[in-house]
């Protein structure tokens, strides 16, 4: 926060009034190979007790020998009955965190079940399948990892990692990181809503939020922009890179959408037309290149702590390196420009 305190200060930084918003992920201080899947698990339990049984039976009948190589049954007993328990806490965790995850899907789920009722009821044939309600049991692929719980299995440039999700909030002026924060959440889906509230008090409510199509949720829409909140632009689909012909022709905006529309509908709209696009346009050539700087001049690319708490600690000293980095250019740049002001004078 004292480094845009500083920024304002100095006049390198006026009100913010248009932030881009994304994520990226970064490897967790952690390895994909120590995490354990909720159906790995429960085998790996059924195994281990059965071998328990096994030296039990062991330890009780006539033959008491030691076991090849000097090993004693107590410690092999013991051994596998703390991986036991190691075990039987990851799928307790596994089984609360999918809770959540579960609760909110059972209202989407009768959310949808009951607008496709009300379609049939208007003589209308409801479109795409028909919608499951979500399992009571995790889905067997959910993991926990060992080294560090809060991290998860997330898929990057690279494929699948273990890692944080980490978010930043750009001002699309002075290209200063004004919010951060860091996710344990595999996609953006969720993110927008908070992101924002992580913006330094110094500097204001912003006029309009940019986001890629991996931010586009209803709900989060809907909840930025109420209270005459900021004007949000997030892609409802996604785009493909570069500009296609048509979109180098130029073209009338759309008819504006009904009061009755959609927020999605209003959305896509919103997008369509020229003053959207080039809002929108500014997305890309704003948080994109700050992520670029933190990961390649920076060389951040890998927490050095473990736990949601302490990396969104290193995320923030690592966003704060990189806005004084920023400031530092951006006040030669405001020097220059005040010397060719009196110059020119």
């Amino acid at each position: 926060m004292e480094v845009l305190l500083l920024a304002r200060e100095t006049g390198c930084v006026k009100k913010v009034g248009m932030v881009a918003v994304d994520g990226t992920k970064v490897k967790a201080n952690a390895s994909k190979h120590a995490a354990v899947s909720y159906q790995r698990a429960g085998e790996q339990i059924e195994f281990l007790k059965a071998e328990v049984a096994k030296l039990v039976a062991k330890a009780e009948g006539a033959d008491r020998q030691g076991l090849d190589d000097g090993l004693s049954l107590p410690e092999e007993m013991a051994r596998r009955e703390d991986r036991i328990q190691r075990l039987e806490e990851a799928r307790r965790i596994i089984r609360e965190r999918y809770e959540a995850d579960r609760k909110r899907q059972e209202a989407d789920y009768e959310a949808l079940k009951a607008k496709r009722e009300a379609q049939r009821q208007a003589g209308k044939k409801p479109r795409g399948r028909e919608p499951k309600a979500p399992s009571q049991e995790p889905p067997a692929n959910k993991q926990y990892n060992f080294t560090d719980p809060q991290s998860h299995i997330m898929k990057d440039g690279d494929g699948f990692v273990q890692a944080h999700n980490a978010q930043a909030v750009v001002d699309t002026d002075s290209l200063l990181i004004v919010g951060q924060r860091v996710s344990g959440e595999p996609n953006d889906k969720k993110e927008l809503k908070a992101d924002l509230q992580s913006m330094a008090p110094v500097c204001g409510a912003p006029e309009a939020v940019l986001a890629d199509s991996g931010f586009y949720s209803e709900e989060q829409v809907q909840e930025v922009q109420k209270d005459d909140g900021p004007c949000v632009y997030v892609a409802v689909d996604k785009t493909h890179h570069g500009r296609s012909v048509e979109d180098l022709q130029a073209r009338e905006d759309p008819p504006a959408p009904t009061p009755e529309a959609s927020v999605t509908e209003t959305m896509r709209h919103r997008l369509a037309t020229k003053a959207g696009r080039k809002l929108y346009g500014l997305r890309k050539q704003t948080v994109e290149p700050v992520f670029g700087i933190i990961k390649e001049v920076l060389g951040f690319r890998r927490f050095s702590m473990r736990g949601r708490h302490k990396a969104e600690l290193e995320w923030c000293l690592v966003c704060t390196a990189y806005n004084l980095k920023r400031l530092f250019n951006l006040q030669a740049a405001h020097a220059i420009g005040q010397a060719t002001t009196a110059a020119n004078g």
